[in-house]
């Protein structure tokens, strides 16, 4: 199988897959793999996924509890969602806002939740700081653009809450503002800004994170996938293609590239999205003048479908947004022509910009639009980022780490619930073809 047209809802192994070639593996190498698992082996915790959460879940759980753990990846690290992204590092996950979370709960469970969310971009920035990963950090500041005027409204309102409940400086910028000062950016009606999201080169930083388990001797085998997962007499055993590997604990970080058949806890319970990336040439000096692009800060619109973008370190821009429902359609040349489009919508003097690289690769939805971590019975996962997983899988894995050793994490719903289940799983696709047409009339006519 081609990794260009694998579908978790339609392949039951991710197994034997090449990575992406995107921008980003051209900056950087992936390296010599690790071994893959071969024979009988034992240890306390198997991690099934090594992108961020299983890397970092490792990192935890070697450093703060001194675990014997094996991380299990089914492909050479680099090749799923941590290496595809788009290097975004936010305050967020998943699609409900900080004002529906006080509605949907309460405004303690928001602000614990807007806690949990500012650790994780905390924590992105003391790895790198500490372990000195050369991922080449951006300047800070995210942009919210608002694409239409009630949008602007909204944004508005989100900015006077995040200021009056949740005590952070959230800026308000109306459209001349943006202009002059940060892009002359045609569909925009005014934006928000924070202060503490930044930008990324998302291999780069996992990499840096893959080379701190080595540094603490934690057990990494690539080139192993799980085939058969048995759980007997109160153990785990994996299966791989050459080994297998008996614990007590098991945690799954495969996230959206876990295939839909896997396990009882997980199955069903996720929806995978392709997100598409494209990638100019460089930008030369009056290309930038003529588009007014004065920043690298990540960027991204109010859109239901959205878009997000930015100036990378080189002067390319980077703008990806929704791609094909189906993996088979994943590279169907249509879907980087939206892109090409939409991009020059945003700025018109790009629309004979070259695309030098396009890439795909899937994101994981839940039912209930926000992350799930939690661990049952001697079994975690974390799933669900819907796109925000480069900062909130931090968190997720230090989470993780408590709750699979026994410690108390803090009572909010991200760790508190299970995944729900979809009704009907097997029309999810349909589901997700009807809110695409409802999302695309939405964004152009409401």
């Amino acid at each position: 199988m081609n990794s260009r047209i694998f579908d978790p809802l339609k392949h039951k192994s991710p197994a034997n897959l090449s990575p992406c070639d995107s921008y980003w593996a051209s900056t950087a190498s992936l390296g010599e793999a690790n071994k893959s698992l071969r024979g009988s082996h034992t240890a306390d915790v198997a991690i099934i996924g090594g992108g961020y959460t299983g890397l970092l879940t490792a990192h935890y759980l070697a450093e703060r509890y001194n675990v014997d753990v094996c991380v299990l990846e089914a492909n050479q690290v680099g090749f799923g969602a941590s290496a595809r992204n788009a290097g975004f590092v936010l305050k967020g996950a998943g699609r409900l806002g900080y004002s529906q979370m006080a509605k949907r709960w309460d405004l303690n469970t928001a602000k614990g939740i807007y806690n949990e969310f500012s650790q994780a971009v905390e924590r992105v920035e003391g790895l790198i700081q500490d372990y000195d990963i050369r991922c080449d950090p951006q300047p800070k500041g995210y942009i919210k653009v608002a694409h239409n005027l009630k949008a602007l409204t909204q944004l508005r309102d989100t900015a006077s809450f995040i200021s009056t409940h949740l005590g952070e400086d959230a800026q308000f910028i109306d459209a001349s503002t943006l202009k002059n000062e940060y892009m002359d950016h045609h569909q925009a009606y005014g934006a928000l800004r924070l202060e503490d999201g930044f930008g990324v080169n998302p291999l780069k930083l996992l990499l840096g994170y893959k080379s701190m388990l080595k540094k603490q001797s934690v057990t990494l085998c690539e080139h192993s996938c799980v085939e058969n997962w048995i759980e007997e007499n109160g153990k785990h055993r994996l299966i791989t293609s050459e080994g297998e590997l008996t614990v007590n604990k098991v945690i799954t970080a495969g996230n959206a590239y876990t295939p839909n058949e896997f396990n009882p806890r997980i199955d069903n319970r996720f929806l995978p999205i392709l997100s598409n990336v494209i990638v100019t040439e460089p930008l030369t000096e009056d290309e930038l003048v003529a588009c007014g692009l004065k920043t690298h800060q990540v960027t991204m619109d109010t859109r239901i479908l959205k878009y997000y973008y930015r100036l990378l370190p080189d002067n390319r821009l980077l703008f990806g947004g929704r791609g094909a429902i189906w993996g088979r359609d994943a590279y169907d040349a249509v879907f980087q022509r939206r892109l090409k489009f939409a991009m020059t919508q945003c700025f018109p003097s790009l629309a004979n910009k070259s695309i030098a690289y396009n890439w795909t690769g899937w994101i994981a939805a839940t039912l209930d639009d926000m992350p799930h971590v939690f661990c049952h019975n001697s079994v975690g996962y974390s799933l669900g980022y819907c796109g925000s997983g480069v900062s909130f899988s931090t968190q997720a894995a230090f989470r993780l780490a408590q709750q699979i050793t026994g410690h108390k994490v803090p009572s909010l719903p991200l760790y508190d619930n299970e995944l729900p289940k979809f009704p009907l799983p097997k029309f999810r696709r349909v589901g997700q073809w009807g809110y695409y047409h409802y999302g695309w009339l939405r964004d152009r006519f409401l």
